[in-house]
């Protein structure tokens, strides 16, 4: 039910997104989504690829610091307070940070969500009948 999810610091000058991506490329490694935030001297890149160890290896010996940690997939109507109702089945759970994910399931967007306490919003979704994606369905939708 949890994904992992590869972040990288990136400096922030032109061309350092680029080297990160052809290294994936060399690799034959897909990135499924992503999400990048940046300061006014670094960013962190967020990613999900199927391969993610075969990914931190290649990624680490090309210089780059990878650190994994773990993020919920999790269908999200597309219509007006879909993404509402999902916050409240979360309401005690604190989420650090959320994207979507560039794709559609059954209608619904996809949001991939980073929580102080994945087990715990495990664990309030389950008793809300709440719908998690598997990794292994994950990387299908892409």
């Amino acid at each position: 039910m949890k994904i992992t999810q590869l972040s990288l610091f990136v400096e922030n000058r032109p061309g350092a997104l680029k080297d990160i991506c052809k290294v994936l490329q060399e690799n034959q490694i897909n990135i499924s989504t992503l999400s990048l935030a940046d300061t006014q001297s670094f960013g962190i890149l967020r990613l999900l690829v199927k391969e993610h160890e075969k990914a931190r290896i290649v990624l680490e010996k090309a210089g780059f610091v990878v650190k994994t940690t773990e993020v919920l997939a999790i269908p999200v109507p597309n219509c007006p307070g879909g993404l509402s109702s999902l916050l409240e089945t979360l309401q005690d759970c604190q989420v650090e940070y959320m994207y979507a994910f560039a794709s559609e399931l059954h209608e619904k967007a996809v949001m991939v969500f980073r929580f102080a306490d994945p087990d715990k919003a495990l664990a309030a979704l389950k008793a809300a009948h709440s719908e998690i994606i598997q990794e292994a369905e994950l990387f299908t939708l892409a």
